[in-house]
C-alpha cells in the first residue's frame, strides 16, 4: 500500500503525517508512507488543497487534518 501526504511541510501537514503512521501501525498494515511537497505533483494526484492524504492513487482526504478513525476506515 503506498499512502501519500501531500503538502508543503506546514504544522498542519506534519500533524497529518503523524495520524497516517499512528493509524498504518493501528492496523498493522504494510504501508510505504511518502511526504509529497510538490506542487506540480498535487495537480497531478487531483490535490488542489493541503494537507491531503492519497492512499493507492485515490484521493481519501483533502483540506484538513483527517481523525485517525478516518485514516483506518480509508486504508483497510
Amino acid at each position: 500500500m503506498d499512502i501519500k501526504i501531500c503538502g508543503p511541510g506546514c504544522a498542519s501537514c506534519e500533524k497529518t503525517q503523524k495520524v497516517v503512521e499512528a493509524a498504518v501501525a493501528a492496523k498493522g498494515i504494510a504501508a510505504t508512507i511518502i511526504k509529497v511537497k510538490d506542487f506540480q505533483e498535487f495537480a497531478r494526484l487531483g490535490v488542489f488543497s493541503t494537507p491531503a492524504v492519497v492512499v493507492d492513487g485515490q484521493v481519501k482526504c483533502v483540506g484538513r487534518v483527517p481523525k485517525q478513525s478516518e485514516v483506518e476506515g480509508g486504508i483497510s
